[in-house]
């Protein structure tokens, strides 16, 4: 088999597990707290909390942006059969880079790893996850190129596959959809405020208390239960009602 057609091969059978990916990072954070390997925010820190978080939500704004303008049918929609284009999406985010939904999974992530505080743990968490995505990628990028041809080719001439190297955003031609964004992004919001509040649960186990009454403070507590609340409401509302609703997305 040609490199080109196993790399297509294994990005496309990564793609199909790609839910499985966070266990692996769970299982290393798990492996770093308990080994005593976090020099960093081993006592709890509003600040470095809140830090976190807004790497973290930065991720959540960009699959947002990318989320709100993108139509039914469109490259940025795959589904864990394999991926699904009707028309190539070049406008939106996806005028700045070719993936930004993977980009905004990276600060989604990036944030909690910073969490665990340690940094050779970030960095090699980093890596992990190019290594991962780039044959995910690579995959996607084959099945545009079969599909659009000539068209996907001069797109992806000036837009990076990952880090935006300029900021030249065309404006799509939908309106950004805020109930989509409530629709399809509330699973993300939570998990964040959970993976984070865990970190700091396992920290001040390890570190502080052995009390499992004490091991959460107040500050995460009082986030996973908005966010939990936020979580509870949204998804009522998508599997009861037709309130997030929108014709065409």
């Amino acid at each position: 088999m040609a490199m080109i057609e196993e790399l297509e091969r294994s990005g496309n059978w990564l793609f199909r597990g790609r839910s499985y990916f966070p266990l692996v990072l769970y299982v290393l954070m798990a492996i770093v707290i308990g080994m005593e390997w976090d020099p960093l925010f081993q006592t709890f820190d509003v600040i470095s909390a809140v830090a976190c978080i807004a790497i973290s939500m930065l991720g959540l704004v960009i699959r947002s942006l990318t989320i709100g303008f993108t139509p039914r049918g469109t490259s940025g929609r795959n589904t864990n059969a394999g991926q699904v284009a009707e028309v190539l999406n070049t406008q939106g985010m996806y005028s700045l880079v070719r993936h930004p939904l993977y980009l905004g999974n990276f600060f989604m992530w990036l944030g909690i790893m910073i969490y665990v505080g340690n940094v050779w743990f970030a960095v090699v968490c980093c890596l992990l996850y190019w290594l991962y995505y780039e044959r995910i990628m690579f995959a996607e990028e084959a099945f545009l190129r079969k599909k659009f041809g000539k068209a996907y080719l001069d797109w992806s001439v000036d837009v990076p596959s990952f880090w935006p190297r300029n900021l030249k955003w065309q404006t799509p031609d939908v309106e950004f959809s805020f109930r989509n964004v409530l629709k399809r992004e509330y699973n993300g919001f939570f998990a964040v405020f959970v993976s984070l509040a865990m970190v700091s649960a396992g920290k001040s186990y390890v570190h502080i208390t052995s009390d499992w009454e004490q091991v959460l403070q107040p500050f995460w507590q009082g986030a996973v239960l908005g966010s939990f609340v936020i979580f509870l409401t949204l998804r009522s509302l998508k599997r009861y009602t037709r309130v997030l609703h929108v014709e065409g997305r």
